[in-house]
Parts: structure tokens; C-alpha cells; sequence
């Protein structure tokens, strides 16, 4: 799996996007990208089962890490859930690092699943947003 496609990084910043919109200025860039994994991850269980969501996950996270070295610490809680993720927030590649691990995710799901059943997790897991225009 290289470099997830132009129109999933998009599609990843517009997730990062929705969720910082919801939450505080103090809970900004790197604590969105744990907000999306939370998302996702209650979407994918369904499909795929934790175990299979946290493989994807994990998977991401080792993508990510070769763009965005600092993530080299970042660790899983047994649920799959981001552990360190949100100290990255004042750091000045937390949305660089938070964007990266959202679009590999999202790359892995249109790899396995498909670009539309991806796109169908991803309004199941944000029913109130619009993402005609983003893919």
C-alpha cells in the first residue's frame, strides 16, 4: 500500500475538518484524528470486527509513521483506540501526523472494501455531513 490518492487525503482532511468543528479550539489537530479513529472505529467494528479494525488501524498507524516520524511513539489501547495521539496536539506536525493516519485508513478501507462501501461507512459513521463533492 503506497500513498493513499489525492481524493482520500481530501476526504480525510474533511473528516479532521467536521470533527474539529465540534470540539474546542484546546482540542484541536492531533485530538480530531482520535475523534475520526472513534468514528470509524464503531462503523468497521460492525463490518469487520474489532480485531479487524484494530489490523487496519495498526496498519495505518506503521504507513503513517513514514511520513510523519514523530509518530514513532504513538501506541493502541486493547480496544484499537489512539493512545498518545492527542499529545501531538500543540506539536507542530499534530495535524500533518492526524491527517496522515486518517487517509491511510481510509486508504487500507478502499483497498479491501472498495471506494462506495468505504464511502457508506464513512456516512454511517457521519450521518449529518455531505460528501458527494469530496470523492
Amino acid at each position: 500500500m503506497g500513498i493513499p490518492s489525492a481524493s482520500t487525503r481530501v476526504l480525510a482532511q474533511r473528516l479532521l475538518a467536521l470533527e474539529a468543528a465540534t470540539e474546542s479550539a484546546a482540542d484541536a489537530r492531533a485530538n480530531e484524528a482520535v475523534r475520526v479513529c472513534e468514528k470509524l472505529r464503531i462503523a468497521l467494528t460492525r463490518f469487520a470486527g474489532a480485531d479487524g479494525f484494530t489490523a487496519l488501524l495498526r496498519r495505518s498507524l506503521a504507513l503513517a509513521r513514514a511520513e510523519v516520524p514523530v509518530l514513532q511513539t504513538e501506541a493502541f489501547k486493547p480496544d484499537g483506540c489512539l493512545e498518545e495521539l492527542a499529545t501531538l496536539a500543540d506539536a507542530e506536525t499534530g495535524l500533518e501526523a492526524a491527517a496522515s493516519i486518517t487517509a491511510h485508513l481510509l486508504g487500507l478501507l478502499v483497498t479491501f472494501i472498495g471506494e462506495s462501501l468505504t464511502l457508506r461507512l464513512v456516512r454511517e459513521a457521519w450521518p449529518d455531513a455531505s460528501f458527494d463533492d469530496s470523492h
